[in-house]
């Protein structure tokens, strides 16, 4: 893999305890990843027929009780088969996300409860105190490119920001189980209940390039744009699936085959009113420094398709329902383990 040199433009900023490398960007902003010329592989690659026959498959679930809505949220969010935000209720990517994990391990398609998974998640709530360095995280925000500019980092702009992505909630839920505690004005050392699903470390991030993983050199990535997932396969064989949001009317994601170029963590974002609205480079354009809430969050993919890439966001509540220009959105939790589980080189399949 070839990376372009860095432009004058790379410096780096203080984040918490981490620093970030600040590189230039690509549409929605990648890090210093090169841009190729276009293209399209042969379609060898086209969606396995267990894919595209799994959706004739009409199959009706209960609506669970609350309690079992999160357990099974939590056991499919800890095994890859994304259900969106966990908040207890039974959604259109929970539902999909249960009989996707149910297909990929030839479990029958019923509507009932299945023990088995319900008893992976034994403790469905816990207790998380807010430690002093969570604070570091936290900051002050600003809507309009050209005040994010001048900020250091696009951090959190409230602990409750901060604990909701944490642990993969809506922050309205994350209120329902504490209330009657006033989580808009939470503090270090505070406890909040939360569901016991494997959290999001943004501390564990460091600013740079992920290195190629031989390991998943025969993995392939299917992109739905219809049911808006992505979805990750091995020989033929569902691994993982995350709720996306796939471009939009105006600017859709690219249907076709690519490749993975180069991903980087806690990329800047090179906001250009052109490339956002009409895919052509401008040159007006903001440098966004990294952060949470950075508008490609803590991950830009990049793709063979210049200006396009799939990447995490600093909304993690729109994700499946607000357009995005052109990229494959995903929360920031899911971003951090798509990385994990693909590497650079892998086939992008967009359909």
């Amino acid at each position: 893999m070839t990376f372009l040199r860095l432009s004058p433009l790379v410096s780096k900023l203080r984040f918490g305890s981490a620093w970030l490398l600040a590189g230039f960007c690509c549409f929605c902003g990648s890090a210093g990843l090169a841009e190729e010329t276009p293209k399209v592989l042969p379609l060898t690659s086209a969606p396995p027929k267990a894919l595209r026959a799994e959706k004739k498959a009409l199959v009706a679930l209960p609506n669970y009780d609350e309690v079992t809505a999160t357990r099974l949220q939590i056991f499919l969010d800890n095994n890859d088969f994304g259900p969106g935000k966990i908040d207890g209720e039974m959604g259109e990517f929970f539902r999909k996300a249960l009989l996707a994990y149910k297909r990929a391990h030839l479990m029958p398609l019923h509507g009932t409860v299945d023990r088995w998974l319900l008893d992976q998640v034994p403790e469905t709530f816990t207790n998380y105190t807010i430690p002093p360095e969570a604070e570091n995280f936290v900051g002050p925000t600003a809507s309009k490119p050209s005040e994010q500019a001048k900020l250091k980092a696009l951090k959190y702009g409230s602990l409750l920001e901060f604990v909701a992505e944490r642990f993969h909630s809506a922050e309205d839920y994350l209120r329902k189980l504490n209330r009657p505690m006033n989580l808009d004005a939470l503090k270090p050392s505070d406890t909040v209940k939360v569901p016991n699903v494997v959290p999001f470390k943004i501390e564990d991030l460091h600013e740079g390039f992920v290195a190629p993983n031989p390991a998943f050199a025969n993995r392939i990535v299917y992109v739905d744009t219809k049911e808006r997932f992505l979805l990750i396969y091995e020989n033929n064989q569902l691994v993982a699936e995350f709720p996306i949001t796939p471009g939009s009317t105006k600017l859709p994601a690219p249907i076709g085959v690519w490749k993975i170029t180069g991903i980087a963590v806690l990329p800047v974002f090179r906001h250009d009113e052109g490339i956002l609205n009409y895919g052509i480079k401008s040159d007006n354009a903001f440098i966004l420094p990294a952060g949470p809430n950075n508008p490609v969050g803590i991950l830009w993919m990049a793709l063979s398709k210049p200006h396009v890439g799939i990447h995490g966001t600093n909304q993690p509540e729109t994700i499946g329902r607000a357009a995005s220009h052109g990229c494959i959105r995903t929360a920031n939790w899911d971003a951090v383990r798509v990385k994990e589980l693909v590497t650079v080189g892998n086939i992008v399949s967009i359909f």
